[in-house]
């Protein structure tokens, strides 16, 4: 009976602490099993009334703020205040920046799905439907990528047309001029420009990503945005920022860029100004800008402004013109054909009304920066990188029908289906992310964590899928010119990779670190609260935050041996997903507690350890990805024909989140707490998940190879051009005349088979001399040949590669340049 007694303590503990149940409830369920244990023990009654006298008076101080602050929460709060380490102003701005969003419900252990079913997948308003479907069109047909390549930059007309179109202005609203788009048009707009070129996608993304234009919007003065964002929205000002210094890239907050405020004159009188020395480097639209934004950290040694000497990072909006700029030369970020290059400037006189928002902004420039960053960083990156996966999907999809080998479509080697099975489901997760993502935006929220997960995995996404496509397409992809639909992807895909905070420091120091902070319901609370002394504050802080530990593992551990099947999500959703829901709440509540520990055990040092950091920032984001993908099967109307793209998208996310808790697990300090994490917490009954099976590969694979309304939805967004003299419109072609011909394809086979047909020696070394003796020997007849003609025609042309003169034309072109110069001068031959 005693031991019957000890055996209900767990089990009550548990229940108590995953249902994160009153201190009254404590407090009887603690007294009642205090008697119970007496009884079974034959204790004295008054050995059993003093254990509970005891027990009630531990509850009492438990429950008493006054006491429990006095003896409880004072010493630890005087532990923390020591142990907490400085921050400065622009480490408190990047944390406090932007919104909890999804990530939160994620990180808390306990996601309402309900919330995320309720959430309105987004959608384009009827204006918005129009620009993307006509305007953007155009626009694609009026760009060639390598014809840009060529001349190394777009078309004046195209140009032209940018401008006078609005792109430029996307974000600005319409009383200035603008277009007012939602952020999932803006998204939209540059997914689809990136199926066709990255020079107009990046053209266009840049003014109305992070910039003067949305700075303007919201910090600017009324002159200021008066005076400027009409001019940005028509596209008579072309806007760049300029933040990256040669000594701080990632570490932006660390520029040595200056300004000193001074006196100065500006036009024909004295006025307080800054003196600012600059340079500059990576700023896309800086050799083409009129008016660029400056970050810079300012000092006012003489105190003019009237407070610190270091004010802090200021934001100012300069004109290109403006005496002592210098916009250096063009970079050529891998060859991509968007304005990049310097800009420079020493000892540049400029009055305070170039600070954006006015003197009144002057440090504020990394808040606002944080602020803004978040809304540019969830639209450009992810969009553009979605683009070039779809496209890829698109084409290399088509590609691997029509490209035979050993009588084959190449689509229908295991080996291939891998990478295409990579491509799909990538592909279709990566857009989830993007439209969810670009959704809380038009909701108002600025997350500022959900920027990052999304710039970082749809990058490293598209990374994988295009690498894979080169894969697939093989020696075509290699051999750059107008007929490679990949290679420019290919070559510019580290651009992503690098710009917006480098994936490696983003990984490992933003997603868990930033997140672990922002994200947490106490963390931040505790840390406010020690900074400004309040030991009421923190007293609240703390006793939720030991709670909410205490509940996640009693949860972890629950689901664990329970195989989380009698979780309840709390929303109508597919049949089909209904375990993926289950699993991620367990999850959730596994990964908050193991964040906890690690903050708990480690404490600062966690900052230090980037790879345990990178790993726990791996978990959140997978889960995020999950709840993307997950939303995206729902608002499309569960479509069981996309259904594998869906399942093969989760499992992946699955099976990598497993590996990064045990990552963590493997790698974590304490080897005791390791050991029960692994056994007792995370993973009880072992792992649930594998990697994607291969018969699900195969069914994603599929649905990349043949025309369907799955395959459409999946590459909605990409240019399809009718010529069949374009590489993608040839391809589209050729998947069609290929699918009409594999039937006589078929035939001509089982008669080989069969013995009634023998195409003897085929000696001319004419692939397709085959056909014609098979339709004089009356195996097919001339309509069958006539759709294998046809078939052949447009497969050479897709499998083509170009080629160019020994100089690829440098002399014709230099000789052409020299004859324009001199007029009446031949140009030189080419050899």
């Amino acid at each position: 009976m005693v031991w019957l007694v000890l055996m209900v303590l767990p089990v009550l503990v548990v229940g108590l602490v995953a249902r994160r149940a009153v201190s009254f409830a404590w407090l009887w369920a603690g007294l009642a099993w205090l008697a119970a244990l007496g009884w079974a023990a034959d204790w004295a009654p008054a050995l059993t009334v003093l254990a509970m006298a005891a027990f009630a008076a531990a509850m009492y101080v438990l429950r008493n703020p006054a006491l429990r602050r006095r003896w409880l929460t004072a010493p630890v709060f005087a532990l923390f205040r020591r142990a907490l380490p400085t921050m400065s102003q622009t480490e408190k701005d990047a944390l406090e920046a932007g919104t909890v969003w999804w990530e939160g419900e994620l990180f808390a252990g306990r996601p309402d799905w309900a919330k995320l079913a309720a959430l309105r997948w987004p959608q384009l308003s009827a204006e918005e439907r129009a620009f993307v479907d006509n305007d953007t069109e155009e626009l694609c047909r009026m760009v060639r990528d390598w014809d840009c390549t060529r001349r190394q930059d777009m078309p004046a007309e195209v140009w032209a047309f940018i401008r006078a179109r609005g792109f430029l202005g996307m974000i600005i609203p319409k009383e200035y001029g603008g277009k007012g788009f939602s952020a999932l048009a803006h998204s939209e707009v540059i997914t689809r420009l990136a199926t066709r070129s990255s020079t107009p996608a990046v053209t266009v993304m840049v003014p109305n990503s992070l910039g003067p234009a949305e700075l303007l919007l919201h910090y600017g003065t009324p002159e200021q945005k008066q005076r400027y964002l009409p001019g940005l929205a028509s596209g008579r000002e072309i806007p760049a920022f300029a933040l990256t210094s040669p000594w701080a890239g990632s570490d932006a907050a660390s520029i040595p860029d200056a300004g000193v405020v001074c006196r100065g004159q500006w036009n024909g009188a004295e006025v307080l100004g800054m003196r600012v020395s600059f340079d500059k480097r990576y700023i896309t639209l800086a050799p083409v800008c009129t008016v660029f934004g400056l970050a810079f950290r300012l000092y006012d040694p003489e105190r003019l402004l009237g407070g610190d000497e270091d004010v802090g990072i200021t934001c100012a909006l300069v004109p290109r013109d403006h005496p002592g700029v210098d916009i250096g030369r063009r970079h050529a970020p891998l060859d991509a054909v968007w304005m990049n290059g310097p800009v420079r400037g020493k000892d540049v006189f400029m009055p305070l009304e170039f600070i954006i928002g006015g003197p009144a902004m002057a440090g504020q420039g990394w808040r606002m920066l944080m602020e803004c960053l978040a809304a540019g960083r969830s639209i450009s990156l992810p969009g553009s990188n979605a683009g070039m996966q779809q496209l890829t999907a698109r084409a290399v999809g088509a590609y691997a029908r029509v490209r035979q080998q050993f009588r084959t479509p190449i689509g229908r080697f295991e080996g291939v289906e891998e990478a295409l099975t990579r491509i799909g489901a990538n592909t279709y997760l990566s857009d989830a992310a993007r439209v969810l993502t670009a959704g809380a935006l038009d909701l108002g929220e600025k997350p500022a964590v959900v920027s990052a997960i999304v710039k970082y995995h749809v990058t490293e996404r598209a990374r994988q899928t295009v690498n894979d496509g080169m894969d697939v397409i093989g020696g075509k992809g290699i051999c750059l010119g107008p007929q490679n639909f990949l290679g420019r992807a290919y070559q510019q895909i580290p651009v992503g990779i690098t710009v917006e905070g480098a994936n490696i420091l983003t990984r490992s120091l933003i997603l868990f670190g930033q997140g672990a902070i922002r994200c947490h319901p106490w963390v931040l609370a505790e840390m406010d609260a020690a900074r400004g002394g309040d030991l009421e504050a923190f007293d609240r802080a703390l006793w939720g935050h030991a709670a909410y530990t205490a509940s996640n593992a009693a949860r972890a551990l629950v689901m664990g041996l329970t195989g989380s099947h009698f979780v309840r999500v709390g929303a109508d959703v597919a049949p089909e997903t209904r375990r993926y829901y289950q699993q991620l709440t367990r999850f959730s509540a596994a990964f908050a507690f193991l964040a906890d520990l690690s903050m708990g055990i480690l404490g600062g040092a966690l900052k230090r350890k980037e790879k345990l950091s990178a790993r726990l920032g791996d978990i959140l984001s997978l889960m995020y990805l999950a709840s993307a993908t997950l939303k995206r099967y729902e608002a499309e109307g569960r479509q069981a024909a996309d259904a594998p793209l869906m399942h093969w998208a989760i499992w992946d996310c699955m099976f990598r989140i497993q590996l990064a808790f045990e990552g963590v697990i493997a790698n974590f300090p304490n080897k005791l707490a390791a050991a029960l994490l692994r056994r007792v917490v995370v993973f009880p009954l072992g792992h649930p998940y594998v990697v994607p099976s291969d018969q699900l590969g195969h069914q994603v694979a599929a649905l990349l190879i043949e025309p369907s309304p799955t395959r459409d939805r999946l590459t909605a967004a990409v240019h399809l051009p009718q010529d069949v003299d374009e590489p993608l419109g040839a391809l589209e072609a050729a998947l069609a005349a290929t699918l009409a011909a594999e039937p006589v394809e078929a035939r001509l086979r089982q008669a080989e088979r069969e013995g009634r047909f023998s195409p003897g020696v085929l000696a001319s070394g004419d692939v397709d001399e085959v056909w014609r003796r098979a339709r004089d020997a009356g195996v097919i007849g001339a309509e069958e040949y006539a759709l294998v003609e046809r078939r052949n025609r447009l497969r050479d042309k897709v499998i083509r590669v170009d080629d160019f003169p020994l100089d690829f034309g440098l002399a014709e072109a230099l000789g052409a340049a020299s004859a324009g110069r001199n007029p009446g001068r031949n140009p030189t031959p080419a050899p």
